[in-house]
Formats: C-alpha cells, structure tokens, sequence
C-alpha cells in the first residue's frame, strides 16, 4: 500500500492544499505524523502577520519558513511536507524558492500551468503539477524536459468534485474523475518509459471513502488527494465557524462560482457569496494575482478568505460529496477510513 519517494515510504494520500489559513502547519504536519503527505497552503500564509499589509510579500515569505519549521517539528520525522503554490500569484517564483531553500519535501502546484516551476527549485525538491488532462500534463512535461531535464515526481489529477479553483469550464463539469485519470495514465506511461522514471499519478476530487479510492486506483492511480475532509479535524488550521460551516452544509448549498483567479470555483453558498451579485471593492489592494485587475474584479478574493480564515465567513471553498462530513475527527480518523484496505 505503501510508495517511495524521499527514501520513504509513505501511504500515497496528499492532503489538499487549502488557503487562506486552512492548511497550515498544524493539519499538515499531524497528516505527514501519521506517514501521508502534509501540505501548507501558500496563499496569503502571512495573513496574520502584524506587516502583512505594510509588506505583504516578506510577511507571507517569513510566515512560510514559520510554518514548514513547525510543521516539520509535529511530524516527527514521518510522512513528507509539501507546499501548495499557486501559479496565478504574484511572486510565484520567490515563494517556490523561498520553499526549496527551506527543505520541504515536495512544491504542488496548480491554478495555471506551472510551466517553470523547475528553474526555481533545488534538485532534491520533489515537484508536482496539478492538471485536469492528458493535454496539460503532456505540456508541462515535455517544456520541462526540454528545458529543464527534468519530469514530475508526482502529478496531481485533479477531477470535476474537486473545492476551490477548478481546471474545468462549467460545461465540462460531467466528466468522469476515473476517466481523466485513465487518459492521464496514458501519457504519465509515454515519459515513464522513454526516460525510465517512476511518476506517481495521485487523484483527486470528491474522494471520500475507500470505495471512491479503489475506483480510481482501477483506473491508474497511484493514491489520492483528498482536501475537504481534513477541514473537519480538531487539528486543521482554521477556525471553529470554519469547520462548522462545512460540517453543517450539505451536497445542495455547493455553487460553482466564478474566481477572481480567472477560473470557476467550487464554494458553500453563503451571504457572502448572494453579495457578490453587486462588486465588492477591494478593502486595501496588496496586488496578489496576476490576472486581477482592482478596479474592475467583482470582489477581492484576499479579502473573502483572509475574512474566512478569521472566522468571519466570507468565500468559503469546498469539494463535492460533503453530506458524510457531519462531525469533528481526528485527523487519523479521516487517514484510516480513506486508506483502509479495500
């Protein structure tokens, strides 16, 4: 059940990346103690620094090194830390750098194509892209060989049912995670074989028991990503109204909305969300993404989850398939119902 990777041998499930405040330290480093794969969301990761709107990019990048420290001292040793960056912020490389330099594990990222990820990483940093199809996967492989020489260690291939930022358009939100993922296998094959490398594919979105692990184990994966669940855990990093709100929510109050990133979203519809019908002004604009522009953006993205993240729930993102999820648990609870044996 186990794979490789560091020199270790962990259980081949990636807790998701959730930001602003989600998944920090404490979720991940209890993940990575019980030998899975921790991750710390890279997103406005300083929020709570008292210069995060003096300097937000050194208040985010100090926060950073805070968090993969801590999250290294839960862990104990066990499982592996990653860091989830998304490719749509501003200052991408020197968050990607600021990770590497600080030894973590493994650098995941999505929203947008990280087509040069690699430059930015030491060589025993493990990468990892997140894709929604053979087409993205097959991009980023062959510009990072060519450029580069090197491949992904793992690619995250993320489905439809996933929360937050989705590589989908709406009308393609039908489509079958297991069938991405055999499509992906394909072309993962194509590069495993002419370069004789091991590329774990890890799948994602909507997976919340064994029955939906073995599903996508069949069709090619190596493990999962799962994200949602580990919201409801004594140990995840955000606030108790936070946890609450998902805990309490069900299938039918999910909404697909549109992103200031520049994609469409998965979140709990909530006042926040009915007030985005009218612009929300940014309170105070710290130029975050690249693809906003403050003086036309329907509402500050920073804002919604920095608000979240402090317990006053503004943009509150979430997978599908959220009815099971109606009580606080450990995190090994969740860890042990998703990787039992099928």
């Amino acid at each position: 059940m186990q794979i490789r990777l560091k020199n270790k041998e962990v259980f081949p499930l990636v807790q998701g990346g959730m930001g602003v405040g989600i998944s920090l330290s404490n979720l991940a480093g209890e993940v990575a103690l019980n030998n899975c794969i921790g991750t710390i969301s890279a997103v406005n990761v300083g929020y709570r620094e008292k210069d995060f709107y003096k300097d937000p990019i050194k208040s985010n990048l100090n926060a950073l090194k805070k968090e993969i420290k801590k999250a290294k001292e839960i862990s104990k040793g066990n499982g592996l830390i990653a860091v989830n960056i998304m490719t749509a912020i501003n200052d991408f490389e020197k968050f990607v750098k600021t990770a590497s330099d600080e030894d973590v594990d493994l650098i995941i990222c999505g929203a947008g194509l990280p087509l040069n990820l690699p430059e930015y990483v030491k060589e025993d940093t493990l990468i990892a892209p997140i894709v929604s199809s053979a087409r993205a996967f097959n991009l980023i492989a062959k510009i990072w060989m060519k450029k580069y020489n090197r491949l992904p260690d793992l690619v995250i291939v993320e489905g439809p049912l996933a929360g937050g930022h989705l590589g989908f358009k709406e009308k393609d939100l039908d489509l079958e995670l297991s069938e991405i993922v055999k499509e992906v296998k394909k072309s993962v094959e194509v590069f495993e074989n002419e370069y004789d490398k091991k590329i774990y594919i890890f799948a994602a979105g909507g997976i919340r028991n064994k029955f939906d692990r073995e599903s996508v184990i069949n069709s090619g994966a190596d493990g999962i990503q799962v994200g949602t669940p580990f919201i409801a855990t004594y140990q995840c990093d955000a606030s108790l109204s936070f946890k609450e709100t998902i805990i309490n929510s069900s299938d039918s109050d999910i909404k697909i909305i549109n992103s200031p990133v520049g994609m469409i979203a998965r979140a709990i519809d909530n006042d926040f969300i009915k007030k985005t019908k009218d612009r929300i002004p940014s309170r105070r604009c710290i130029n975050c993404l690249k693809t906003c522009n403050p003086s036309t953006t329907p509402y500050c993205i920073k804002d919604a989850l920095n608000d979240s993240a402090s317990g006053a729930m503004g943009l509150v993102f979430s997978g599908s398939n959220i009815n099971s999820i109606n009580s606080l648990k450990d995190v090994k609870e969740v860890i042990d119902s998703l990787m039992e044996e099928i």
